[in-house]
């Protein structure tokens, strides 16, 4: 029995499948990243982690915004770092660890209207550290656009948002795309819309995290969360066997070779990451061990840090989605 599909992204990713040419799907390397996975304490992910910020309820709810508007593209090399309290951190945990510091030092983050004005030079401040994070004009750009539109239909609190997606995941996701631009994650592909949603859906779980599913952070519909499709997860997915793809495009990313952003062969790659989730998920099941896409992505997240480090790069694609 087919699952739950309130957000598309199962039907559009699917069409995407159906008509590719560049990626497709191995049973048996499916199997064994089941088996990886079966192998590994089934574990859950935890927001509770020194640099992650909480204040007030409302604050709470306005930096999460922040955090998932900002998290996307930390690949260049060398790697941007950001130095916290002696401990050196890179991609997405240099973002929390430099937010946290901001935070520290007085920088109101969970205001709108700090947030509606913000310049690429004071966030470029705000983000220091060793190189320079990519992006920085349109990482300001995202967090002004979340500012005047908290400011023009919520108060100036997310929280108002959050309120009236009423507990579903799902509606905060349509709510989300529709009202932020910047997290409007879907593209075309052979005249088709087909959506991602990634941050948008990853925002969801990280207020779950934060809220310790209560509160802002309770919601029914969880499990009716795709992947989030980005560039970590096709990684492992390929390494195990389970994505292959054609020998030009696995030549490409070997060499590093940036994938333009809404390009078939990168869409490709994200739509069958998508549906590797799927299919995991009834083999996972099948094994006695349910868990839902958000869970799997958790877990194949945390595979991928213990790749080797001859392991095949993952595609380079520069984009504000993931």
């Amino acid at each position: 029995m087919e699952r739950s599909d309130p957000l598309g992204v199962l039907e559009s990713t699917r069409f995407v499948l159906q008509q590719a040419q560049f990626v497709h799907l191995s049973p048996e390397g499916l199997d064994r990243v089941a088996q990886a996975l079966l192998a590994r304490p089934a574990g859950s992910p935890s927001w509770d982690h020194p640099l992650h910020w909480r204040g007030e309820r409302e604050q709470t709810a306005n930096y999460v915004l922040v955090l998932d508007t900002l998290n996307f593209s930390f690949w260049p090399e060398p790697r941007w770092r950001v130095d916290y309290r002696g401990q050196a951190y890179d991609g997405y945990w240099a973002l929390a660890a430099a937010l946290r510091r901001a935070l520290e030092q007085g920088e109101p983050l969970w205001d709108a209207a700090y947030l509606a004005s913000i310049t690429a030079d004071r966030l470029t401040r705000l983000l220091a550290g060793e190189g320079t994070v990519p992006l920085i004009e349109q990482r300001a750009a995202n967090l002004r656009q979340i500012g005047q539109v908290l400011l023009g239909r919520f108060n100036g609190q997310f929280s108002q948002a959050i309120e009236q997606a009423g507990h579903s995941a799902a509606a905060l996701v349509r709510l989300v795309v529709r009202h932020f631009p910047s997290f409007n994650d879907a593209v075309s592909y052979r005249g088709q819309e087909v959506r991602f949603y990634k941050r948008a859906q990853l925002l969801t779980t990280d207020l779950a995290g934060a809220f310790h599913a209560r509160d802002l952070g309770e919601f029914h519909d969880l499990d009716q969360l795709t992947a989030f499709a980005d560039y970590k997860l096709p990684q492992v997915l390929r390494y195990h066997g389970a994505l292959v793809y054609s020998p030009d495009l696995a030549a490409r990313i070997d060499r590093r070779e940036e994938l333009p952003a809404g390009s078939p062969e990168e869409i490709e790659i994200r739509a069958a990451t998508v549906w590797a989730v799927e299919e995991l998920g009834h083999r996972l099941a099948a094994a006695g061990r349910p868990m839902p896409a958000w869970r799997i992505d958790w877990a194949l997240w945390n595979l991928g840090q213990e790749l080797p480090p001859d392991a095949p790069p993952y595609h380079r694609t520069r984009t504000i989605f993931y």
